[in-house]
């Protein structure tokens, strides 16, 4: 029998306090670890959304501008290989303004990712053709 001098007290903890630890950590960890691998993913497909966002408006403010928009329909970006681009065409009701929807596409956890950016563009050359634009 261990005899202990009065007013002294134990340090440490009891099997059973620290068998009751190691069981709450058992069951929180998955969930913590769960919480974080989703939060990681996340903000992976938010910054490569920003990207994609960003590198597609450019591409289409350049190909508006410099008036290639009728011409080029896909094409990379050489800063970032793993992004590339597609351009569709729809002509609106009106003759003389098109939709431009520029598609761009990477591969992220092994699925393909796209996000659009599309702008309306006027063409001068179809509305003088078929008499309905005024002055570009």
């Amino acid at each position: 029998m261990i005899c202990r001098k009065p007013g002294t007290r134990r340090r440490g903890f009891t099997l059973v306090e620290v068998l009751a630890s190691v069981a709450i950590l058992a069951i929180a960890v998955p969930f913590i670890m769960q919480g974080a691998s989703q939060a990681t993913m996340k903000a992976s497909l938010a910054r490569h959304q920003a990207e994609a966002a960003t590198l597609g408006e450019a591409q289409l403010n350049d190909l508006v501008t410099e008036d290639l928009w009728e011409t080029q329909t896909q094409g990379n970006f050489p800063d970032f290989p793993q992004y590339s681009w597609s351009l569709q065409q729809q002509q609106r009701s009106e003759a003389d303004v098109t939709e431009l929807m520029l598609t761009v596409t990477w591969k992220e956890r092994g699925q393909d990712r796209k996000l659009n950016v599309s702008t309306m563009v006027y063409s001068a050359a179809n509305a003088a053709a078929s008499g309905t634009g005024g002055t570009p």
